[in-house]
C-alpha cells in the first residue's frame, strides 16, 4: 500500500532578505549635503590643523588642507560610497561595514575642514581637540560601562545620569573633609553602588518597571544633591567653602608613551580614573565574552529560564551586575570632581548619562564600541568649544546640537540596528 502526497513542501525555501532603506536614504542625504555644503558653499582658504604642541618631544608638520579641493574630494567619495550602499542593500539587504566606517570617516574629515576653513584662525590643534574631549569622554565611557554591566544581565539603567552626579556630589564632599582625594574615590564607588541597590530592589525584587525606577532615581539624586549642595557645600568657615574643596588627582605621565603625537598626550598623560578607564574597558571586553562569568551573565541577559535551568542563580547574577554597574558610573561621577573641575555644582553632569546610554546603544551593548561611541560624543562635545572659540562662522546652536543630534542617529537605528539582549528589561520571576 503506497500513499502518495498530494502535495509536499519544496526541500529548498528561499531565503527572503528583509531590506532596510534607512541607511542607504541617509548616506545619499549626506552625500547631497557633502556637495551642497562643501563644495557650492564651501570657503575657499585652507584648513591647517596642528598636530604637534610646541613643548613635544616629537614635532610633527603641520597638516594643511585646500577646503575646495578636499570638500570635492569628500563629496565624490561620499556619492560612491552612498551608491555602493545602495547596490549591496538591493542585492543582499545587507551594507558591508567598511563601507559605513568609510562614509563616516571620509564624512567627519569633510565636516571639520569645512568648519576649520571658514574660522578667522583657520588653526586647530588635534592634540588640544582629543585631550579636551576626554574630560567628556571619560564619565561617558564609564556611564557606559554601567550600562553595559547592567542591560548585559537584563536590567535597563536609565539611572547612570544618577549614579555620575552622586559619584561626583560624595567625591567632593568626603574629599573635602579628608582632604584625601583617594576617600572620596572610594566614597564616589559606593554612592553609586548605594544608587544601583534602589535599582535592584523595587526593580528586581519588587518587579517595579525599571524605567520608571531609573527615572525617579536620577530626579532623587538631583533633587538630593542639590539640596544637600545649598546646606552643606555652601557653609563658610571665615568666607571659605570648606566642604567643597576636593582634593585633586594629579596626572601621572607615561615617558616615552606620553610623547607620541595625539595619541600621547590624550591616552598616556591620564589621571588614576583615566588609566583605570583605559584598563576597565578591555578588561570588561574580556570578562564578557572570553570568561565563564561573561557566559553565564550574557545567559542571563538573553535567556533568564533557560540560564536558571543550569543552576545559575539569575536574579542574584543581576543584582551583582547592577551593584558592579553603579560602583563603576560612581568612579565615573568621581571624574568631575577630582579631575576635571576643583569643586561642585549643582547637576553638574548635564545629562552625560543620558548620552552615555546612547553611546551604550551605538556601541551594541559591546564594551569597545561603548568606549569608541563615547569618545565620538566627546570629541563632537569639544568640537563645539573649540570652534566657538576659533570664530567659525557656523552659528553656535548648530554645534551645540552635534552631540545630541548624534545621540538621535544612534537610538533612531540609523547607524544599523543594535540588538539589545533578548531579556533586557524582562524581569524575572521564578515559577
Amino acid at each position: 500500500m503506497s500513499i502518495t502526497a498530494k502535495s509536499a513542501p519544496s526541500a529548498h525555501v528561499d531565503a527572503v532578505a528583509i531590506r532596510s532603506w534607512k541607511v542607504p536614504i541617509l548616506l545619499g542625504v549626506l552625500a547631497l549635503f557633502a556637495v551642497v555644503v562643501f563644495v557650492v558653499l564651501g570657503p575657499t582658504g585652507t584648513a591647517t590643523f596642528r598636530i604637534s604642541q610646541d613643548n613635544d618631544a616629537w614635532q610633527v608638520p603641520d597638516l594643511v588642507l585646500p577646503s575646495k579641493a578636499m570638500g570635492i574630494i569628500v563629496s565624490v567619495i561620499c556619492a560612491a560610497l552612498a551608491y555602493l550602499a545602495y547596490s549591496q542593500t538591493r542585492a543582499t539587504g545587507k551594507i558591508a561595514k567598511w563601507v559605513l566606517m568609510t562614509f563616516t570617516i571620509v564624512f567627519v574629515v569633510g565636516l571639520m575642514v569645512w568648519m576649520i576653513g571658514g574660522t578667522t584662525s583657520q588653526n586647530i590643534t588635534l592634540v588640544g581637540l582629543f585631550t579636551g574631549a576626554m574630560l567628556i569622554t571619560t564619565p561617558l565611557v564609564f556611564g557606559s560601562l554601567s550600562g553595559v554591566l547592567s542591560e548585559r544581565a537584563g536590567v535597563v539603567n536609565i539611572a547612570i545620569e544618577g549614579q555620575l552626579l552622586a559619584g561626583a556630589f560624595t567625591a567632593a564632599l568626603v574629599s573635602s573633609i579628608t582632604h584625601n582625594a583617594f576617600a572620596g574615590l572610594f566614597a564616589a564607588a559606593v554612592a553609586g553602588v548605594l544608587v544601583s541597590a534602589m535599582l535592584a530592589l523595587f526593580s528586581i525584587k519588587y518587579v517595579v518597571n525599571q524605567i520608571i525606577v531609573g527615572v525617579v532615581l536620577n530626579v532623587l539624586v538631583s533633587g538630593l544633591t542639590g539640596f544637600l549642595f545649598e546646606k552643606i557645600m555652601k557653609t563658610k568657615v571665615d568666607g571659605v567653602t570648606i566642604y567643597n574643596q576636593p582634593a585633586q588627582l594629579p596626572g601621572i605621565p607615561i615617558p616615552l608613551l606620553s610623547e607620541i603625537p595625539i595619541i600621547g598626550p590624550m591616552l598616556f598623560r591620564q589621571s588614576l580614573i583615566g588609566y583605570f578607564m583605559l584598563i576597565l574597558v578591555v578588561a570588561l571586553w574580556f570578562g564578557l565574552f572570553r570568561t565563564r562569568w561573561g557566559l553565564r551573565v550574557r545567559a542571563v541577559g538573553e535567556h533568564p529560564k533557560a540560564a536558571d535551568t543550569v543552576g545559575i542563580n539569575v536574579n542574584r547574577t543581576r543584582v551583582m551586575n547592577v551593584l558592579a554597574g553603579g560602583a563603576v558610573a560612581g568612579v565615573g561621577g568621581a571624574y568631575f570632581t577630582l579631575v576635571a573641575v576643583s569643586s561642585f555644582s549643582k547637576d553638574m553632569t548635564g545629562g552625560l548619562g543620558f548620552i552615555a546610554l546612547a553611546a551604550l546603544i551605538f556601541g551594541r551593548w559591546n564594551p569597545i564600541g561603548a568606549a569608541l561611541a563615547a569618545l565620538l560624543f566627546g570629541v563632537a562635545g569639544n568640537l563645539q568649544s573649540i570652534l566657538s572659540l576659533a570664530g567659525t562662522p557656523i552659528d553656535g546652536q548648530f554645534l551645540a546640537m552635534l552631540p545630541y543630534a548624534l545621540t538621535i542617529l544612534a537610538v533612531s537605528g540609523f547607524v544599523g540596528k543594535a540588538m539589545a539582549p533578548a531579556a533586557d528589561g524582562e524581569p524575572y520571576v521564578k515559577e
